[in-house]
C-alpha cells in the first residue's frame, strides 16, 4: 500500500473548506486558516499532484436536468475470476448513468447508483447491462423514494 500523503492542520483545514465550496477565493481561505493567498495555493497544488484532491467539479442536481430516479442496484455476477470481474467494472464505469459503482463484499458483487429520467429508460438499461451480459447471476433494484443526505465529503478533520 502507498504511503499516504502527509497532510497538516493547514492542509485538513484548507480541505474542510474547499469540499464545501471548492470556488472559495484562496484569500478568503487563507484568512480562514490563517496563511498567505500564496501559501494556501501551494498546498492546494501539492494536495492536487499527490491526487487527495481528485478533481474540482461541480455538483448538478438530477432532477433538474431531467433525471429524477435515483435507483440502488445490486448486482451478482456468475463467475468472479479476476478478468470477468475487471470487465463488469469497466462496463459498469463506463454508463453515464452509472453515477457509482462499487465491488463489494457479501451477497452482491457490486452496488450500483443509478440516475434515469424514467423507468422505461431503467428497463432499457437493465437489458444493457445485465439481461445481456453473461455473467450476471442477478440484480436486485431499489428505488429511492427521497435524497436525504446525498454528497462526497470526507471528514478530514
Amino acid at each position: 500500500m502507498p504511503a499516504l500523503p502527509e497532510l497538516d492542520t493547514f492542509d485538513r483545514a484548507i480541505l474542510a473548506i474547499l469540499q464545501k465550496d471548492n470556488t472559495t477565493p484562496q484569500r478568503a481561505i487563507g484568512e480562514a486558516v490563517n496563511l498567505s493567498a500564496p501559501a494556501v495555493q501551494r498546498r492546494i497544488k501539492r494536495m492536487e499532484e499527490r491526487g487527495v484532491i481528485r478533481a474540482n467539479v461541480a455538483l448538478v442536481d438530477p432532477a433538474k436536468v431531467g433525471h429524477p430516479i435515483t435507483i440502488f442496484v445490486e448486482v451478482e455476477v456468475e463467475s468472479e475470476r479476476a478478468e470477468l470481474i475487471d470487465a463488469a467494472k469497466r462496463g459498469f464505469a463506463a454508463v453515464p448513468e452509472v453515477q457509482q459503482c462499487y465491488y463489494v463484499t457479501g451477497e452482491a458483487d457490486f452496488i450500483l447508483v443509478v440516475t434515469v429520467a424514467t423507468m422505461a429508460d431503467y428497463e432499457a438499461l437493465t437489458r444493457r447491462l445485465f439481461f445481456e451480459n453473461n455473467n450476471v447471476k442477478r440484480f436486485r433494484t431499489f428505488v429511492a423514494m427521497d435524497r436525504v443526505k446525498v454528497g462526497l465529503e470526507v471528514p478530514v478533520g
